[in-house]
């Protein structure tokens, strides 16, 4: 045994490490998901006895106009939350200098990564609030009416998304940072030569080597943004009258809510949700791979 170890100890070195890891996520993520799509076949409360109803939970869901508001709101949530990938890449930019106090700029700029959701959603209710928030303060010195943004039915969502953008900049200014770290710097000197800079620079010679942390940033901002519920659950509730649903807080209303208990059909708004994402992402990984065999 002790000679098939030293072996073969660097192959099976890498297997070892990663079992426990790849364990816990067959465990808790494939397993759960699959339970997931057996579970939406079926008219279940969760305690009592399970009754099969084939497709009916997703021929429900075809006539649920809560359920079409929650998935325009997620597409919305798609849309606009990707603007913090380019912000955080340009926070990145400018904080990756050597220049005096730049180390208390990243620690501001750090910070809404570090605190909860919760305490955003909480920050943000008060900063939209229309009796003493500061964005009312400031409509107020423009001479502009007070606006209740999270009891207006066409602006709440806007206003929760940007309160998600804030500490999901942050995160992608993380991963960009640590990419612009790994950029060849020999490659940036031999551009200037040929007089490429500002832009072209960036867009020719940076990005480039910044694919890998902008596909970490694709995924998780993907994935951020369909399965936002925390703020949806702090700010609003899913209010005004459900206008600021999205299909997880819908999930969780009708699966786990006081008026709900219907754990086939939140499972099946979770299996529809977990397809947009898939087909998402899966799209994404197909336009990098015909990139790099464009290269």
């Amino acid at each position: 045994m002790r000679d098939y170890w030293r072996i073969n100890q660097q192959r099976l070195a890498p297997v070892l490490f990663l079992m426990p890891g790849l364990l816990m996520f067959v465990v808790y993520v494939i397993v759960p998901i699959f339970q997931s799509v057996d579970v939406s076949f079926y008219a279940w409360d969760g305690l009592g006895e399970k009754e099969y109803v084939g497709i009916a939970n997703y021929v429900e869901l075809m006539d649920d106009e809560a359920f079409y508001t929650s998935l325009k709101n997620n597409v919305i949530w798609l849309v606009l939350y990707m603007l913090a990938i380019p912000a955080g890449l340009f926070v990145a930019l400018f904080l990756n200098q050597n220049v005096r106090g730049i180390r208390i700029y990243k620690s501001l700029f750090f910070f809404p990564f570090v605190i909860s959701q919760v305490v955003v959603g909480l920050v943000f209710s008060w900063f939209y609030d229309p009796s003493y928030g500061l964005f009312n303060k400031v409509l107020g010195f423009f001479g502009a009416d007070p606006m209740a943004i999270l009891a207006d039915e066409d602006w709440v969502t806007y206003g929760i998304i940007i309160a998600g953008l804030w500490p999901q900049t942050a995160y992608c200014m993380i991963l960009y940072l640590t990419g612009l770290n790994a950029v060849d710097s020999e490659q940036i000197e031999a551009a200037r030569l040929d007089n490429a800079k500002g832009l072209k620079l960036l867009w020719y010679i940076i990005l480039p080597q910044l694919r890998p942390a902008t596909f970490i940033a694709m995924v998780v901002t993907i994935i951020g943004a369909l399965r936002s519920f925390d703020l949806v659950s702090i700010m609003t509730n899913g209010g005004p009258w459900g206008s600021s649903r999205v299909l997880a807080f819908y999930m969780y209303e009708q699966a786990f809510s006081e008026y709900g208990f219907r754990m086939g059909y939140g499972a099946a708004i979770a299996v529809v949700l977990l397809a947009i994402m898939m087909i998402y992402i899966a799209a994404f990984l197909y336009k990098m791979y015909r990139d790099e065999r464009g290269h």
